[in-house]
């Protein structure tokens, strides 16, 4: 059974879809990520996707229900899927195993360099690597942080041979993440920018801001959610003016939707309707 935010929200979205998802975009690249999509495993996921009015893409996960794209043959399996629905793959998720995370170098280089490669195989340019709480460097602390720095350095020239980005989506503020890739210092180590986690993790009233303080330069790729709500009603972040600040800094990169979704049908109704807001006040 449906939650009762399920059944309040159909009604007004309903019209705004289509049978097969032919409405542009406006030249945008909006994309969704795999596992808040109420789907299991598998190519599939492009066949919902198809369906989604103004979807460019899918972010997949590098370990997602016990498989995993460090298998060859399941990466090719997607890649043909996204290929016939005429959709990218613009970046990887999920590249940790359980209990692996980047304060491990040893074996943080192993994931990461397997992510890179799997991304280059399968066409895209990001790769996701999360760093949250314990997980995450301490950026007042050299000894907690200078190993990741080290780390990044040695696997950004990596990255860059492969055309692959990658991208830091932390439990840090602005402030710290642009410390973080600052002291990398290379173009293919950026931060993977999701506003609402700016506030989930404490630092209040810096999300719309820390999109100035990073910068173009400094922002990867962009994370959109606002909990079981539409990107258009109240929540932790004022979406429409952080779309107007992306703007204004002139991002034009990928917009990936992390809302996670009761159904299929659910998630194709919320993200039509999500992506008529971004049109209006991004495009």
């Amino acid at each position: 059974m449906g939650s009762r935010r399920e059944f309040l929200i159909f009604p007004a979205l309903a019209p705004l879809v289509s049978a097969e998802g032919e409405r542009a975009a406006s030249g945008l690249k909006i994309g969704h990520r795999q596992a808040n999509m109420a789907v299991g495993p598998g190519p599939e996921v492009f066949d919902l996707a198809r369906r989604i009015p103004g979807l460019s893409g899918i972010e997949l996960q590098v370990h997602f229900k016990g498989t995993t794209l460090w298998d060859r043959e399941t990466l090719m399996a997607y890649r043909r899927s996204a290929e016939r629905a005429g959709l990218k793959v613009p970046s990887l998720a999920g590249i940790w195993t359980r209990g692996a995370s980047i304060l491990q170098p040893v074996a943080a280089e192993q994931h990461i360099r397997k992510a890179i490669q799997a991304a280059e195989d399968i066409g895209a340019a990001v790769i996701l690597v999360a760093a949250f709480g314990d997980n995450c460097p301490n950026m007042q602390q050299e000894p907690s942080y200078a190993p990741v720095v080290s780390l990044l350095q040695k696997l950004a020239p990596f990255a860059a041979g492969a055309g692959v980005t990658i991208c830091l989506e932390t439990s840090l503020s602005p402030s710290d993440d642009s410390k973080l890739i600052d002291l990398v210092g290379h173009a293919n180590v950026r931060v993977y920018y999701d506003p609402d986690n700016c506030e989930w993790y404490g630092h209040k009233g810096q999300a719309i801001p820390g999109i100035a303080k990073l910068g173009r330069a400094r922002i990867g790729q962009v994370h959109l959610k606002n909990e079981d709500r539409l990107l258009e009603e109240p929540g932790r972040v004022d979406w429409k003016a952080a779309l107007a600040a992306l703007k204004q800094i002139g991002y034009d990169g990928w917009l990936v939707f992390e809302s996670s979704h009761p159904s299929p049908e659910h998630c194709i109704a919320v993200t039509t309707r999500n992506i008529t807001f971004i049109e209006r006040y991004f495009a």
